[in-house]
């Protein structure tokens, strides 16, 4: 007589199938997440849009009776026109049937997927993007021009009120007007200056750890005397003999900030011209500047972007600190550095004139500071988690 099989045991379910459908309803609330995510991001994204085109409503239909209207004008309606684009592109591929997953992902994909899980380094790139765009909307937003001064015995330190979000300063000039386009300046400047230190930090870095003997002995002894000088006081004293300028400390700052990304870049440089891949190269023919400049410098990219976003916080410093000095931007041209030194006379009674500027440079250089640990974490494989 053959023994009957145990109704309950026969009932249970095989464990890998319990794994697999406890996997799958993780994964459903995942993508449920990131649904609501990009939804309320949409929303976000419409909602700057719109606040935007309402701010500048009045300045837009005031456009076609001036008879010269200015470039940077023209550039914020650009910008306008183009974030609205933008904006129904996101929403349009947000709304449609989303595709298969492809099988294999590059390792930027994979790095860009690390990078969005984490939220302090989105946090800090919706701040960067968010400046970024406010400087580029900056004439449509600004309620009044950041140099006029009124009546100086009645509208100097006013405080904050709805006529003026921050206040006025000591000749009556609006301080929200004068922090906006200071964004301007100090952000441009940290770009430009960054972008200058960046590229001949990598070609003075990827010269030097490629071809190695007396090429290598020269680049980097003249980075180690560089190194040996103070930033700061060598930035003054190179200020202090010509006249200050804007595109003065633009290039001043460049020319002093490349020397870490030229010793970051020769490392890297140094381990990849003994890889496969450049000897194959080489055994094709290849000359050593398309291996160079072609397969072993774009191998070298995300330490450099990492180096960069974190140098534009670390400009964004030092040009507010030359300024605060009287040896950066000059006055009646603002910038968050010589506004805080604008108040500085003030700090107590009209507080405003130095808090928000100051605020300002805060708030961007940690968004820079978390956008930069955030790349660096998402690029490098040993720190992904």
């Amino acid at each position: 007589m053959r023994g009957r099989a145990n109704p309950d045991v026969a009932a249970a379910p095989p464990e890998p199938l319990a794994a697999d459908a406890a996997e799958r309803a993780a994964a459903g609330v995942r993508g449920e997440g990131r649904r609501w995510t990009r939804l309320t991001l949409l929303a976000l994204g419409w909602g700057l849009v719109l606040s935007g085109a309402l701010l500048s409503a009045e300045r837009l239909r005031a456009l076609p009776g001036r008879a010269r209207v200015p470039l940077d004008v023209w550039v914020a309606v650009a910008a306008l026109a183009l974030l609205a684009g933008a904006m129904g592109w996101a929403t349009r591929r947000a709304l449609r049937p989303r595709r298969a997953a492809r099988v294999g992902d590059s390792q930027w994909v994979i790095a860009g997927r690390h990078f969005r899980r984490n939220r302090l380094a989105m946090a800090g790139l919706a701040v960067m993007l968010l400046l970024y765009l406010v400087t580029l909307l900056t004439p449509l937003l600004a309620p009044y021009d950041p140099a006029a001064q009124g009546d100086i015995v009645r509208s100097r330190y006013l405080p904050p009120s709805l006529e003026h979000l921050m206040g006025t300063d000591k000749f009556g000039r609006d301080v929200f007007s004068r922090v906006l386009y200071g964004a301007r300046i100090s952000l441009s400047i940290g770009f430009v200056a960054v972008g200058i230190s960046v590229t001949l930090g990598t070609l003075f870095g990827a010269l030097a750890g490629y071809f190695g003997g007396w090429v290598d002995a020269l680049l980097m002894r003249f980075t180690d005397l560089m190194l040996a000088f103070p930033r700061l006081v060598l930035l003054i004293v190179v200020i202090a003999l010509f006249e200050p300028s804007l595109w003065l400390v633009v290039l001043v700052l460049g020319l002093t900030g490349w020397m870490g990304t030229a010793r970051l870049v020769r490392g890297e440089v140094l381990s990849l011209r003994e890889r496969e891949f450049v000897l194959a190269a080489r055994a094709l023919g290849m000359g050593d500047a398309r291996i160079l400049f072609r397969h072993v410098v774009p191998n070298t990219l995300a330490p450099v972007i990492v180096s960069a976003t974190l140098g534009i916080g670390q400009t964004i410093l030092t040009e507010a600190s030359l300024s605060f000095l009287g040896l950066g931007v000059q006055p009646p041209t603002p910038s968050w550095g010589n506004m805080v030194a604008d108040g500085r006379d003030q700090l107590i009674a009209s507080w405003w004139i130095t808090t928000f500027p100051g605020l300002a440079i805060v708030f961007t250089v940690i968004a820079f500071n978390l956008l930069g640990d955030g790349l660096r974490d998402a690029l490098d494989p040993r720190l992904r988690t």
